[in-house]
């Protein structure tokens, strides 16, 4: 009865949760008194009580069944992993489109529940790039043999160990894939970069044991999409690694927006030398010849 008063001197997020216990109290008079308050409590104080680490499932119930039109509340349910699937789908419409994005990026979520996956699909504040990867996702399709051929063929190892991992790969399915490019060794990220699927080439480039020679090695590969590499270029992080801009820069396949872009940061000794580099194109080595001249105009 003190919760319910609010003589408890409970915090905001505390009081709001035991209320949404106490709705469902075996006591009808409890029950009646605690629904009659939660009707005061303000969304934040909702929204700080689901970010806590193991919400009431009571709490969840109430706010699923009538919040789920506040993008905090939405918000709150969706990062929450025990968020049950008959609340997804109506808290993503709701969300706003930074947490979207937020939740894309969360690889490694995603390809363990489907559930949210669907549920993400119906945002209406997807790009076409965003939905295209959670599509990957749904898809769920196994890749033959004939698709990793290539990539596996290239990977300094043992012709058994190719072999062994070009069967396994061939019998994963999306998810399993993005599973491995998280969390699978050297081998398998670099063949793994190079899958037909987007969604696991992404996968790779946020693998937590992914090191700086393997994304200075990427950054040269001829063989990867324009896609791979600008998501290379555009990583602050890879991009302090001064190897990592370089190898772009002097890669053929890196888009051109983006190395003229990188252009300004290299060294005089770098730049002299791009252009004269044939296999990068003609706008890039001109570029890089006027700013030459303007630097040496500059110390002059």
């Amino acid at each position: 009865m003190a919760v319910c008063s609010g003589a408890a001197g409970l915090a905001p997020a505390e009081r709001a949760e035991l209320l949404a216990v106490l709705s469902e109290d075996a006591d009808e008079t409890i029950r009646e008194r605690a629904g009659n308050a939660l009707l005061s409590q303000s969304v934040d104080a909702f929204a700080a009580a689901l970010a806590g680490d193991a919400p009431a499932a009571q709490l969840v119930r109430y706010c699923g069944g009538n919040l789920l039109d506040k993008p905090a509340i939405a918000a709150a349910l969706v990062k929450n992993p025990r968020c049950p699937v008959q609340f997804l789908t109506s808290a993503t419409k709701a969300l706003p489109t930074s947490i979207v994005q937020e939740l894309i990026q969360d690889l490694d979520r995603l390809s363990t529940n489907r559930a949210l996956v669907g549920a993400l699909v119906s945002s209406p504040s997807l790009t076409a790039e965003q939905r295209q990867q959670l599509e990957e996702l749904l898809a769920d399709k196994a890749e033959t043999e004939a698709a990793f051929v290539q990539a596996v063929s290239d990977i300094d190892t043992t012709s058994e160990q190719r072999a062994t991992l070009l069967q396994r790969l061939a019998g994963m399915r999306v998810v399993e894939r993005v599973q491995l490019a998280l969390k699978g060794n050297r081998e398998e990220r670099m063949a793994l970069i190079r899958d037909p699927c987007k969604v696991v080439q992404r996968a790779v480039l946020q693998s937590s044991r992914l090191t700086d020679r393997e994304v200075e090695t990427f950054a040269s590969m001829a063989s990867l999409t324009d896609d791979v590499l600008r998501i290379i270029a555009n990583n602050r992080k890879f991009r302090r690694n001064y190897s990592v801009v370089m190898n772009l820069i002097n890669n053929p396949k890196t888009p051109t927006d983006i190395t003229l872009h990188m252009l300004p940061s290299i060294t005089a000794t770098d730049l002299k030398k791009l252009t004269a580099n044939r296999n990068v194109s003609e706008t890039l080595r001109a570029a890089a010849a006027r700013l030459q001249v303007q630097r040496t105009q500059v110390r002059e």
